[in-house]
């Protein structure tokens, strides 16, 4: 029977996933991230409650292993924690893990989530080290998937959680505060600082005021080329947590700028463009 050669499968599937990985491309380039979903299995809390949950080993674990740099960023001694250190902060994420947390009030809800997401982070690093950026570490499920972001690594009142599930199910949604981009750290030297002590019911709101201010003061967060305003990617990724604009970002990044970066400001009204680094954000 004559007719149309049939497509060899090889050409045809290298075609598929050719196609695939193009608009995956198109996705990352135009800038897309999750979504503020909220999961309202999560959104039990008592008002009432005096319980405090203790981050003290996360506390010593951050004092011991992150430095301050002279240019403004804080690195992780991924490869040179002692195994006392590790052993610690595998308890303490298995502590957060076995804690009530739909029995807290809000502020230690807010202090203990970006405290387990940063834990977690710091945690899957040192399992997988030495890499040269998280994104190499390819366990998110999904053929396309990029970085561990989808992966669930833990299990909380029953329910596994993935760091996605954590920062855009959890945080995002219920606080509604775009100063959690400045809490939650990536393990990217373009990401805010990972701060140097853990959070706490009576300490967040100021950690988080001063890991603004830090960032948006910093060349990561905010550069200018001549005239043109240059932002860290976070503002494009998340813009609508930021107002929705460019107007509203730069609302922002004018709320916790230092007098010589609000005054430039000032004479700007759109954003030109956005960087980010994904280096580790680990010692030498």
């Amino acid at each position: 029977m004559n007719g149309p050669p049939l497509p060899h499968p090889v050409s045809a599937a290298a075609r598929i996933i050719a196609a695939a990985i193009a608009v995956l491309g198109l996705s990352f380039a135009a800038g897309a991230a999750p979504n503020s979903e909220p999961w309202p299995r999560w959104e039990a809390h008592d008002p009432k409650s005096t319980t405090a949950v203790d981050h003290g080993a996360w506390d010593r674990f951050l004092q011991r292993n992150v430095t301050a740099g002279a240019d403004g960023i804080n690195r992780v001694g991924y490869g040179r924690t002692a195994p006392e250190d590790r052993a610690a902060l595998d308890g303490y994420v298995e502590a957060l893990a076995a804690t009530p947390v739909s029995r807290l009030s809000r502020p230690e809800q807010l202090a203990y989530w970006i405290n387990l997401y940063n834990a977690l982070t710091v945690q899957l690093v040192h399992r997988h080290h030495p890499v040269a950026s998280i994104r190499d570490i390819g366990i998110s499920p999904g053929l396309f998937s990029i970085g561990p972001w989808g992966r669930k690594l833990t299990e909380v009142e029953g329910e596994k959680l993935s760091l996605d599930d954590i920062e855009h199910r959890i945080l995002r949604p219920i606080w509604r505060d775009p100063r959690i981009h400045y809490a939650v750290n990536c393990a990217a030297v373009g990401c805010p600082n990972l701060q140097p002590a853990a959070f706490t019911a009576a300490t967040t709101i100021s950690l988080l005021d001063e890991a603004a201010r830090a960032f948006v003061n910093h060349p990561r967060g905010v550069s200018f080329d001549g005239a043109s305003l240059v932002v860290s990617s976070i503002y494009h990724w998340f813009k609508d947590d930021f107002g929705g604009t460019d107007e509203g970002v730069i609302a922002h990044l004018k709320t916790f700028a230092a007098p010589a970066l609000r005054g430039r400001l000032e004479t700007v009204s759109r954003i030109a463009g956005h960087d980010y680094d994904w280096r580790l954000n680990g010692t030498p």
